[in-house]
C-alpha cells in the first residue's frame, strides 16, 4: 500500500499518511479490516468474500472504494478512485470541505507528536534496559515527572514579588541603619554631539578623541572629560541597589542551605556517594527534594527574568551562562530522576554563594575589616567546594561509578557534560578570586574584580583618589580622561 502511495500521481499521500497513522494510534484491529476489505476485491470491483464488511468508520476515514483495473490490466487495489488527475485535484480541493479543515489540524498535530516522541525517547533519558513505562507511580512510590517543573514558572513571579517587597521593606532600612547611602550624582548636561560618540563609538574616549570633540562643542577638554565621567556615572547602578540586591541573594542562598542540610543529612547518599546510583532510576521523589528542586529553580529562573535590571558585572556573559546551565542542569537532572546528585550539586554551590554575598553586603556597608575576613573565608570555601569537592567528588561519582550499574547512554553523557560547564565557570571566577586575595594580601585590594565602579565627579581643581602603577593609593588634581577612583 505504502509503495501504492509513492508511484501513483493520484494519490493524496500526506492525507493518507495521516489518517493511516491515526487509525493505527486509535483502532489497530478496524484498520486491518479495512485492509483486508480493499485487497479482497475482484476484478469487477466486488468483495469475493461477502462476509468481510469494512467498517463504516473505517470507510468513511479512509474513502475506500472498490477495487479498480488499472491500465496494464491487473487488479490494482485503490484507496481513492479517480477518473483523472483533473477529478484528483477536484477531490482534493473537497477533502478539507468534507472534513471542516481538520486534515491541516491533524498534520499539525502529527508533527507535534513526532516532536515530542523524539524528545521523550526512552533511550536519551533511560538506560537501555528501561522505559517510560517501567517508571509509572505506584502505590508508596512516585517518580519524577517533566510536567512537575510546570509550578517554577509561576513561582519564579511569586519570587519576584517577594523580592520587591523584601527590598523596600526590609532591605533598604537595613541599608539606613548600617550607613549605606547613595552618593548624590551630577545630572549630565545635555551635548547631541558627545552624546551620539558615547553611544555609538566609545564610553571611554582617548585624548586626541576628546580634543577632537572639545573643538565640535566648542568646550575645554576639561568640561568634555567630566562630561563623559558623569554620563558613564549614569549608567552605573548606585550602591543602595547593589545592596538590596546582596541582601536578597544571601538570604535566599543562607535559607537553601539550611533547607539543603535538613533535607539531606539523614540520607545514606550524603555521606556515602555510591548510595546516589543504589536502585537508579527506580527512586522515588521525597517531599523534601521535591521542595529543594523546585525553589532552588523557581529561583535561577527569577534571576533570568530580572538579569538585565540587575547590576552587570565584568562576568556578565558568563553569569548569563551560569543561570542557564543551571536550570538545564536542575532540569534534565529531574526528568532523568538524577534528584540526588542534583541536591548534592545544589548544597555545595549554596553554601559558598552566603559567603560572597555577606561580603559584599560588608563591602557596601563601608565595613572593611569585617568585609575582608568574610572574603578571606569565602575565598577558602569556593575553593574547597567547586575546585576540589565538585570535581573530585561531585563528577567523579556521575563520571565514574554509574558504568558499574548500568551502560552509559546519552543521558549519562549529557549530564556531566552540564557538569563541566560548571567546573569551567569555576576555574574562572576562581582565577578572579586569587588575584583579589593576592591584592588583598599585600595591601592594594580596593574593589571588586568584577565590579565596574563608580568614578569620582570632581570639580575643576578638586583632588580625587587613584591608583598609580603600583597599585598604591595616591591623591591626584583629577580630571583625565581616565581620572575618578574606583571605590572599595
Amino acid at each position: 500500500m505504502l509503495l501504492d502511495f509513492l508511484i501513483s500521481s493520484e494519490t493524496c499521500f500526506l492525507e493518507y499518511c495521516v489518517r493511516y497513522r491515526k487509525l493505527l494510534c486509535e483502532d489497530q484491529t478496524a484498520f486491518s479490516s479495512s485492509c483486508r476489505h480493499i485487497e479482497d476485491c475482484d476484478s469487477a470491483g466486488r468483495r469475493t468474500d461477502p462476509s468481510i464488511q469494512a467498517p463504516s468508520a473505517v470507510s468513511e476515514t479512509l474513502d475506500v472504494v472498490p477495487c479498480t483495473r488499472s491500465s496494464t490490466g491487473n487488479d490494482v487495489p485503490r484507496l481513492a478512485d479517480y477518473g483523472s488527475s483533473d477529478e484528483s485535484e477536484e477531490a482534493e480541493e473537497r477533502v478539507p470541505d468534507r472534513n471542516s479543515g481538520n486534515t491541516e489540524a491533524d498534520s499539525d498535530h502529527v508533527m507535534i507528536g513526532t516532536i515530542s516522541e523524539w524528545l521523550w525517547w526512552d533511550r536519551l533519558w533511560l538506560p537501555g534496559n528501561l522505559t517510560w513505562a517501567d517508571l509509572k507511580d505506584e502505590e508508596g512510590l512516585v517518580y519524577a515527572r517533566a510536567s512537575h517543573l510546570y509550578v517554577t514558572v509561576p513561582y519564579a513571579l511569586v519570587f519576584l514579588v517577594v523580592r520587591y517587597v523584601f527590598e523596600r521593606l526590609i532591605a533598604t532600612p537595613l541599608a539606613a541603619s548600617l550607613g549605606v547611602t547613595e552618593k548624590t550624582r551630577y545630572k549630565v548636561e545635555h551635548n547631541a554631539v558627545l552624546e551620539h560618540y558615547f553611544i555609538t563609538k566609545s564610553k571611554h574616549p582617548g585624548q586626541a578623541d576628546i580634543d577632537g570633540l572639545s573643538k565640535k562643542c566648542s568646550w575645554s577638554s576639561r568640561q568634555v572629560e567630566r562630561w563623559f565621567r558623569r554620563r558613564r556615572n549614569q549608567d552605573r547602578p548606585g550602591v543602595l541597589k547593589k545592596f538590596r540586591e546582596a541582601s536578597w541573594r544571601m538570604v535566599f542562598y543562607l535559607a537553601a542551605f539550611i533547607g539543603g542540610i535538613i533535607a539531606l543529612y539523614d540520607k545514606p547518599w550524603f555521606y556515602n556517594l555510591r548510595e546516589v546510583w543504589n536502585g537508579y532510576p527506580r527512586q522515588s521523589v521525597l517531599d523534601s527534594q521535591y521542595w529543594y528542586y523546585i525553589l532552588e529553580m523557581s529561583f535561577y529562573f527569577s534571576l533570568v527574568l530580572r538579569i538585565t535590571f540587575d547590576v552587570k558585572r565584568k562576568d556578565f556573559k558568563e553569569q548569563i551562562i551560569h543561570h542557564w546551565a543551571t536550570l538545564t542542569l536542575l532540569a534534565f537532572s529531574w526528568c532523568g530522576n538524577y534528584i540526588r546528585v542534583g541536591t548534592l550539586v545544589m548544597l555545595i554551590h549554596d553554601s559558598s554563594d552566603i559567603l560572597l554575598e555577606s561580603a559584599k553586603i560588608f563591602n557596601y556597608a563601608k565595613w572593611e575589616s569585617t568585609c575582608n575576613g568574610i572574603f578571606v573565608v569565602f575565598a577558602a570555601v569556593f575553593i574547597v567546594t567547586r575546585l576540589i569537592i565538585f570535581p573530585f567528588w561531585i563528577i567523579h561519582c556521575t563520571w565514574v561509578y554509574p558504568p558499574d550499574y548500568y551502560p552509559p547512554f546519552f543521558g549519562y553523557y549529557f549530564f556531566n557534560f552540564m557538569l563541566v560547564i560548571l567546573l569551567m565557570l569555576h576555574i574562572f571566577w576562581a582565577y578572579l578570586i586569587l588575584r583579589m586575595v593576592k591584592m588583598f594580601l599585600f595591601g592594594s585590594l580596593t574593589k571588586d574584580e568584577r565590579s565596574d565602579n563608580e568614578e569620582d565627579e570632581e570639580g575643576d581643581g578638586e583632588t580625587s583618589v587613584t591608583e598609580d602603577n603600583d597599585g598604591h593609593v595616591k591623591a591626584t588634581n583629577g580630571c583625565g580622561a581616565g581620572g575618578g577612583a574606583n571605590h572599595h
